[in-house]
């Protein structure tokens, strides 16, 4: 692989407005260090954060992104298939991707903040694994029907019948993105479905074992392993120096030990020797998780120090 590749991600339910997002991303892409801009999809905040002023929805962000920005690609880590229903989903995204001229990319994962289900009242499945297979079969079934032909699905979840399978996106072929540890299943899932295989917030051992799951099963369902771009989610806090580290860890709520051990964290030359880790046990794309929106210095700081960096990785 040549470098690696360096993405935005962020987590509005902890609170950012619509304009503070919108900022984070024309900053990323103004930097060109980071292909991409990512965000959750969460209704509810986390932990002891006001979370104000509350949540946006992930895809009427990215549509109002799509307007907003011109080269940086957009997507979820990880959309809720609790959300939503799958022919409307394949339409938002669809529409999305039209608006932006083509740089979306989907995520989709199954769900699992039943608290936030409850705050909003959307039904919280006992079965979601199973959900989140038929979305996908049914999302990209929708996207992959010829222009003239009507798509069919008889799931034990949902049901299409005739449907004209309209609009198709503005690629050719949106990026599919399934993640997570789960040992079995969601290789499988990744092996059928997925362009990119994500992990989020694992240890560089964890990396090497779940990604060696997936490529096996990847080729046991007759694809090549390396058709896939494999990559991490890590909380990111970056400084200059120790001090500048400890301030920005402050400001998250986050011990600097824990942020070393468990993400990106320390001055850029440590950050990018951690980065080599995950690269050398197969790591093509790392998506920064950024917790202070309001700091775009921090967002500059990698994008000077680190990113020449990486572009000499392997």
């Amino acid at each position: 692989m040549a470098g690696m590749d360096l993405r935005i991600f962020t987590e509005p339910q902890q609170g950012a407005s619509y304009d503070t997002l919108l900022r984070v991303a024309r900053t990323a892409e103004e930097l060109g260090a980071f292909s991409a801009f990512f965000r959750s999809d969460h209704y509810l905040k986390m932990g002891g954060v006001s979370g104000l002023p509350g949540p946006t929805d992930a895809w009427i962000t990215l549509a109002g992104l799509a307007r907003e920005t011109s080269t940086i690609r957009l997507g979820t880590l990880m959309t809720a298939a609790t959300f939503r229903l799958p022919g409307v989903l394949a339409i938002q995204v669809a529409q999305v991707d039209a608006m932006s001229g083509g740089r979306v990319e989907f995520g989709l994962g199954a769900g699992w903040y039943e608290q936030e289900h409850a705050a909003y009242g959307i039904p919280f499945p006992k079965e979601k694994f199973g959900r989140l297979e038929e979305q996908l079969e049914i999302v990209t079934g929708l996207w992959g029907t010829a222009l003239g032909e009507t798509f069919d699905f008889a799931g034990t979840y949902y049901q299409l019948s005739e449907s004209p399978a309209l609009p198709k996106p503005a690629q050719a072929k949106i990026p599919v993105l399934v993640g997570g540890t789960g040992p079995t299943r969601t290789p499988a899932l990744a092996a059928r479905f997925a362009d990119e295989f994500n992990l989020p917030f694992v240890s560089v051992a964890d990396t090497e074992a779940q990604f060696g799951r997936v490529r096996t099963a990847v080729e046991r369902a007759g694809r090549k392993a390396d058709d896939l771009v494999y990559s991490n989610a890590l909380v990111a806090c970056v400084g200059r120096d120790d001090a500048e580290v400890a301030r920005r860890a402050a400001v998250i709520g986050r011990d600097v030990d824990e942020l070393k051990a468990n993400g990106l964290a320390g001055t850029p030359d440590e950050v990018v020797e951690k980065i080599g880790r995950y690269a050398a046990v197969g790591s093509e794309r790392i998506y920064l998780q950024m917790l202070d929106l309001d700091d775009l210095d921090h967002l500059e700081l990698i994008a000077s120090r680190i990113a020449p960096q990486l572009a000499q990785l392997g």
